[in-house]
């Protein structure tokens, strides 16, 4: 690329949203180059652009288009698998300054947003009207709806709620030329055509750049029940679980935390935690009254049944949050271990849980490295973290076969190497060890009807063939 057709398409850029929508200074840019993700390829961006319309993203992606550049879209880039790393001499484009609710319809169960809406300000948005947006990544805090919805993502509450996917009921895209694309519907039903909205969901950027979404929401659930308990084996672990799905159970959190994650939280701290325990259950039932009663009562004897140390519950929701801090505290806990992390996201099926906590201890021991585990246990979304010090090669190098060990084990129990954080740069020579090339191959094309250039998120997802 000329430093004439990079001035070029840099002045159409500020023509089309103004000087303060582009950036091009490399301290400045640099800041964009990356998401959360360790040890994973990032190149340096050519100019850094804020659109604040659908039509400033399609001038975008008209200029891009006409002079070949790629595109790398950008949320608040929490992101942990390198999906939206920039590319040398390319555009990225942040959407953040996209960041409206357009409409909330208590009628209709439903908001319209801007990409660039916090996933907590959704949420807070809508329970004034007494409805609920379910789906909580661990940063719904600050992560942003066009990244939850490029991802995919997922959270806490994913066993009774599920993912985004579920609740998306239709799309604005523009499209690689600069078309603008609108699919799904505001109805509850609606089967006209392909499923076009489920195709750019967790498509991670690569097919086209989401400027609007319209989602589903659900009435605000009660105030949650809370239970823990904690386990001498990973095997009494996944007896619970097992027992939760076949009893039929729906409580609106089952999450697990290991015996390492449990001593690293304690540590962090000093809640007196069973630090002997071998896996600790944390559970809540948001169904109200009675209905939630029961569901506690029916968990507290399951978790009996399996042999539990500790069984303890509450419906105060203030305590309810105190029990829930340990897991929530997980991630941090581990990063005081070592001064570098390998976050995985391995889904697995419920009935093998115990088998994969089980086997990334082994895994542990192998490597000579520190495996913490923790997860969403209720639809089997595991989170194994490799802790290491970045700065020595031998643990990096061990750190990485761990982290290739923990993948090889969730595909061989019957899983799959990611739940919710996506593929992006870091599990993309995975993806076809999973999917097999047939599948692969259908990517490809989809990729290629939309994107014939290749401009689109290069490099993430499909390696380049």
């Amino acid at each position: 690329m000329t430093a004439t057709t990079t001035t070029a398409w840099l002045d159409e850029l500020t023509a089309a949203l103004g000087a303060d929508g582009v950036l091009t200074d490399p301290d400045v840019t640099a800041s964009y180059a990356r998401d959360q993700a360790m040890f994973t390829e990032a190149g340096t961006p050519g100019a850094v652009v804020f659109p604040r319309s659908t039509d400033e993203v399609a001038a975008v992606m008209r200029v891009a288009s006409r002079h070949g550049v790629p595109v790398v879209p950008r949320g608040a880039g929490s992101g942990l698998v390198g999906a939206c790393n920039a590319v040398d001499g390319g555009i990225t484009m942040v959407m953040t300054r996209m960041d409206a609710v357009l409409e909330v319809s208590s009628a209709d169960r439903l908001a319209v947003v801007q990409p660039g809406v916090v996933s907590k300000t959704l949420r807070d948005a809508v329970r004034g009207a007494g409805l609920f947006y379910p789906p909580d990544p661990a940063s719904y805090d600050w992560c942003t709806l066009g990244g939850n919805l490029a991802m995919n993502s997922g959270g806490l509450c994913c066993v009774k709620y599920g993912v985004t996917t579920d609740y998306v009921l239709g799309l604005e895209v523009v499209l690689a030329d600069g078309r603008v694309l609108r699919t799904g519907r505001r109805t509850v039903k609606g089967v006209a055509g392909y499923d076009l909205t489920r195709l750019f969901v967790g498509s991670e950027g690569t097919l086209g750049v989401i400027t609007e979404a319209t989602l589903a929401l659900r009435p605000v659930p009660h105030p949650p029940s809370t239970l823990v308990a904690t386990f001498a084996t990973s095997a009494q672990t996944g007896q619970v679980v097992e027992s939760v799905v076949t009893s039929g159970l729906m409580p609106s959190m089952l999450e697990v935390m290991d015996r390492t994650c449990i001593r690293a939280v304690d540590d962090l701290l000093r809640a007196d935690l069973d630090r002997d325990a071998q896996a600790m259950v944390i559970a809540q039932s948001d169904a109200g009254g009675a209905v939630a009663a029961e569901e506690i009562a029916a968990l507290t004897r399951l978790c009996e049944e399996a042999g539990a140390d500790l069984v303890h519950s509450t419906d105060d929701p203030a305590e309810g949050d105190l029990l829930l801090t340990a897991r929530r505290m997980a991630l941090p806990a581990l990063e005081r271990l070592g001064s570098s992390l390998l976050l995985d996201d391995v889904a697995v099926p419920r009935s093998r849980v115990a088998t994969f906590i089980d086997g990334c201890d082994a895994i542990a021991a192998d490597s000579g490295l520190v495996v913490g585990v923790v997860g969403h246990a209720g639809d089997g979304n595991m989170h194994p973290t490799v802790v290491f010090d970045g700065a020595d090669p031998d643990q990096r190098a061990r750190a990485h076969a761990a982290f290739d060990a923990i993948l090889e084990l969730g595909l061989s129990l019957g899983g799959t190497i990611t739940g919710e954080h996506g593929i992006g740069v870091l599990k993309a020579d995975w993806l076809e060890r999973e999917l097999g090339a047939v599948s692969l191959d259908v990517h490809r094309s989809i990729k290629d009807a939309l994107d014939p250039a290749g401009l689109l998120n290069p490099g993430k997802v499909l390696r380049r063939h």
